[in-house]
């Protein structure tokens, strides 16, 4: 099952409002969801029977492809619901092993508080709760319909019929018959207006039965916190040994050394003078490469063209070092926070390496922007394709990095290519950019 939502706002649970549309557009956005309520109707008297049997442990191999039927249908209404109304319906679906996904679901149907169980319970109530609230707008208007009969052939329709009522009015004559047909135009009117309101009127009841509960939220955010904590400080203890480890076999090995070439100078500098010489150049050349290993060891921790350009010009420096042939597209009117910004820098690093490694990919393009409070950065390359963060550590050492700021990764890559990977992390940008268009 696929546990990630995509385009979802989960910081609230109260759905804006939403504008009405046009009435013969919404009287047939309200046929569109009463012919889902009875899709959903059938589907619901499967699964209440297939329920039924759970206990005894029948209909346990079924519940897998029921569950994606459910899924297909309840999916459909929140996409309607989004697009129609601006009413995005969050959910939250726990992960299921590959393997005995029928004993899974049903330990969730038998636990029901979980996103799992309202699916299904939507699929029952639907028929009688959101199919009503879709029909209410065409029944209006049968009923309407059958008003103006009874204006139109109100005098003969006794007669031949008996009595003829139209809502409370009985029409037995020509002044009931036009207080029927009045009834009906007003009728009529009404469901006309409340067409364009029946989608956001079934939205928001969708909201409510399908949406996870505000403790149910905390309790996951809280779990993602707590996850993000331990990686963002698995990854910071790794930095610090790696750190230590740098120091230790280079630029510490390289201070030893010339430590104990100037005292072997020191001591030779009255009985060997010419020996002294050629090891101060000695002392000289290892001071510089320490030096440079230290500058290098800066680098890798925050590189120096990050803190004085700024994010758009060090993605450009990676790209001119990068192998592939790389075009890059920056958008940013200002600076992320720097943890942010060192987040991003050292994820594009990495894919760029990668790809170049990897893919055997020839060219890449990088398009960095912000746009909706999110700093988002695509890359691309024509290489191979493949690409999967659940076959190697590095995709998935960009996603824990990216997590520890609530950013997400997603990763496109078909056989044959191309490959697209695409970053987005949750930012403000606090100051005028430094760097050049």
């Amino acid at each position: 099952m696929d546990t990630r939502q995509q385009g979802v706002s989960m910081t609230g649970h109260t759905p804006p409002p939403a504008l009405p549309s046009g009435a013969v557009t919404g009287l047939r956005r309200s046929l569109v969801l009463f012919g889902l309520s009875l899709r959903a109707l059938v589907l619901g008297l499967w699964l209440t029977s297939l329920y039924i049997f759970l206990p005894a442990g029948l209909g346990v191999s079924l519940l897998p492809g029921t569950q994606r039927a459910v899924r297909r249908l309840v999916d459909r209404q929140r996409e309607l619901a989004a697009q129609w109304s601006g009413v995005p319906v969050p959910a939250r679906y726990p992960p299921l092993p590959d393997t005995r996904q029928g004993q899974a679901l049903h330990a969730l149907l038998v636990a029901r508080d979980n996103q799992v169980w309202r699916d299904w319970r939507f699929v029952v109530i639907d028929p009688l709760v959101g199919g009503v609230i879709a029909f209410v707008p065409a029944a209006l208007l049968l009923s309407s319909a059958w008003g103006l009969v009874t204006a139109v052939f109100g005098a003969q329709l006794p007669s031949d019929w008996g009595s003829i009522w139209y809502m409370f009015i009985p029409v037995d004559g020509p002044v009931t018959a036009v207080l029927a047909g009045l009834l009906a135009i007003v009728v009529a009117l009404f469901a006309l207006w409340d067409a364009p309101r029946t989608a956001p009127r079934h939205a928001r009841y969708l909201f409510r039965m399908l949406a996870p509960r505000a403790d149910e939220a905390m309790a996951e955010r809280i779990e993602h916190l707590t996850t993000t904590r331990s990686d963002a400080m698995d990854t910071q203890m790794a930095e610090i040994r790696r750190i230590e480890r740098d120091l230790h076999d280079g630029a510490q090995a390289r201070l030893v050394a010339m430590g104990m070439t100037l005292n072997a100078a020191e001591r030779l500098l009255k009985t060997n003078p010419d020996a002294v010489a050629a090891l101060l150049a000695e002392a000289r050349e290892s001071s510089t490469k320490a030096l440079d290993e230290l500058r290098d060891l800066v680098r890798g921790i925050h590189p120096p063209v990050l803190a004085d350009r700024g994010l758009g010009d060090a993605i450009r420096s990676l790209a001119l070092l990068c192998p592939l042939s790389t075009e890059v597209s920056i958008d940013l009117t200002g600076r992320p926070e720097p943890p942010v910004e060192s987040a991003a820098y050292f994820a594009v690093s990495e894919i760029l390496t990668n790809a170049a490694k990897h893919s055997g990919a020839e060219r890449a393009w990088i398009d960095v922007r912000h746009e909706g409070g999110m700093l988002r950065i695509d890359i691309t390359d024509d290489g191979r394709g493949g690409a999967d963060p659940d076959r190697g550590t590095g995709l998935r050492g960009i996603e824990r990095r990216l997590a520890a700021f609530d950013g997400i990764l997603a990763v496109s890559s078909p056989p044959e290519g191309p490959t697209l990977i695409t970053m987005e992390l949750p930012c403000a940008l606090s100051s005028p950019k430094t760097t050049s268009s």
